[in-house]
């Protein structure tokens, strides 16, 4: 997983509460079985008519958004199944950071084991940053958001802020006890 860095982006605002994973990834493009290519699905039902021609209306397919690393939602964004392909679907189209004032638990999760940051705000900074033109910064390091040459404080797990900084899935996460492993498994040979 990569260390991850500031973003400076424009944000597309996705102005719907109660996002579903089944709406982020529709379940009949859950076939892949890698964690790459799911970016062209991500909110399909919404993106495309029927016909699979882009529906004019949706923020995705409005040019001003194009290479958008940051998302913002309305509340309890991710809710519904608890299926990881979500996640992949946003990371694959370029989303980084998903700015929200609550997110399913399993979602949010998923997130951050799969390196990109949600973060809670309270409703007034959400609609401040759903009203700005401007690009916004999102430091993870420093735990702030900037916009309109305003920062912004947010919260995060230390455990969460640690994996994303270093870059480290499950797997690195697990080898950096490589050397008690090591340990334990010689101690213990039959």
């Amino acid at each position: 997983m990569e260390k991850f860095k500031k973003i400076k982006s424009m944000t597309t605002p996705l102005d719907k509460v109660n996002v579903d994973t089944d709406q982020i990834v529709p379940k009949q493009f859950l076939k892949l079985i890698q964690r790459t290519g799911f970016g062209q699905y991500l909110f399909y039902d919404w993106r495309f008519e029927k016909d699979g021609i882009p529906r004019k209306d949706f923020v995705l397919n409005d040019p001003r958004y194009e290479n958008s690393k940051i998302l913002l939602a309305r509340d309890n964004f991710g809710c519904g199944s608890s299926r990881e392909h979500a996640v992949w679907a946003l990371d694959d189209y370029g989303f980084k950071v998903i700015i929200s004032t609550s997110f399913a638990d399993i979602f949010y999760n998923n997130c951050f084991k799969n390196g990109i940051l949600p973060i809670r705000v309270s409703e007034d900074v959400l609609q401040k940053l759903f009203s700005t033109k401007s690009e916004v910064e999102v430091d993870l390091e420093n735990q702030t958001i900037i916009v309109d040459n305003t920062s912004i404080s947010f919260s995060i797990e230390s455990h969460w802020r640690k994996i994303l900084l270093e870059g480290l899935d499950d797997i690195a996460m697990t080898l950096q006890h490589d050397a008690e492993i090591t340990k334990y498994e010689r101690s213990h040979k039959i």
